[in-house]
């Protein structure tokens, strides 16, 4: 019985929030998915409350009107004898005035996801990049692309993952063991254009986190529904090469009923500045598939595989350099190099409580 109650505690999380039964959503109008961290400003009271990962909000019986924000979408402004329990408002997306813009942020806590509007702003060439948005979080690659990135973060050399704790979607990054070292964590499997948003904190060890969380964590998430097909093309010096492909694989009345399914492949080659060249592959494929089972109840299930090599620059004598016996970019062993590759399966099942919390198994 102790058995079964420790697994039933490791793989349930249970967030509880103080609400109220009756509820109403907030959803995007144009992709119909549920908008996460709307702010509710509930009149004459003057009460913000914010929606939950289902987009679900409530409000005092005595408030008279509400007043409906997000960043990227049209303030919306309605009587709440207007509407009736489980009615689901639409936003429609709008251009962002930094004028405009006010940050809400629950009391006591810092401001502290970075969204697909920041990510879009700011160009990456790769996924392990967007880490750089983080405060205070700077990355280095000295193994020609094929490793993971090298992680400084609050006075810590991290080494490729040992000291913070990297999650996407919920599923760990760092690997327990590895032959480069325990913790390594290698984001590349991951295609940048999916991202939607990272979440992270700098500080000691996190309980809610577990391993590898001494300096912080980072938890990065996937797009669930695709607004648009995407189809991206890139070229650069050194022979490098890069290809991105984004699909939606459900038709738009699917998407109505809260279905999305989409596919994602993207390719890079590069040779590099070095004397020698790289000849660095790099392969990803992944797919992902969000839908609503009921009132209560959502499905998440993605697949990905990548793999990827490359010869690598390696690490020179600064004597051989000085002597004249290779050049600056050159290699002491040229055939020196890697292979890599890593398949992932994730499933979830949200379930909302009428309290306003929910199981997320």
């Amino acid at each position: 019985m102790k058995l079964q109650f420790s697994v039933f505690c490791i793989i349930c999380t249970l967030n509880v929030f103080a609400q109220s039964d009756d509820g109403f959503f907030v959803f995007d109008k144009i992709s119909k998915r549920p908008i996460e961290g709307a702010v509710i400003t509930s009149n004459p009271d003057k009460i913000n409350t914010y929606t939950n990962i289902f987009g679900k909000f409530n409000i005092n019986k005595t408030s008279i009107s509400i007043k409906i924000s997000s960043i990227g979408y049209l303030e919306m402004n309605l009587l709440t004898n207007t509407l009736k329990q489980n009615d689901t408002i639409y936003l429609a997306p709008s251009q962002v005035r930094l004028s405009d813009v006010i940050v809400h942020t629950k009391e006591g806590q810092e401001y502290k996801t970075i969204g697909n509007l920041d990510i879009k702003l700011r160009g990456v060439n790769n996924s392990q990049e967007v880490l750089r948005m983080v405060p205070g979080l700077f990355i280095g690659q000295h193994q020609g692309g094929g490793k993971a990135e090298q992680i400084f973060i609050r006075g810590f050399d991290c080494d490729h993952g040992t000291d913070i704790n990297i999650m996407s979607d919920g599923m760990p990054v760092n690997m327990v063991s590895q032959a480069h070292g325990q913790g390594y964590a290698d984001m590349h499997f991951i295609i940048q254009e999916t991202i939607e948003s990272i979440d992270f904190q700098k500080g000691p060890y996190n309980a809610s986190k577990g391993n590898f969380t001494t300096a912080g964590y980072v938890e990065l998430k996937t797009k669930n529904i695709l607004s648009q097909n995407l189809f991206k093309l890139e070229g650069g010096m050194f022979d490098t090469y890069r290809a991105v492909g984004l699909f939606n694989l459900l038709d738009a009345a699917k998407l109505k009923e809260h279905q999305s399914w989409y596919i994602g492949s993207e390719y890079a080659f590069s040779n590099g500045f070095f004397d020698h060249p790289q000849n660095f592959n790099r392969f990803n494929l992944f797919t992902k598939y969000n839908g609503k089972l009921n009132q209560n109840n959502y499905l998440t299930f993605s697949v990905s595989t990548f793999s990827s090599k490359w010869n690598a620059s390696g690490q020179i004598p600064d004597r051989a350099v000085a002597q004249g016996l290779i050049g600056f970019y050159g290699a002491i062993d040229s055939s020196e190099g890697g292979k890599t590759a890593r398949t992932n399966a994730n499933l979830q099942l949200l379930t909302s409580l009428k309290n306003g919390g929910y199981f997320k198994n």
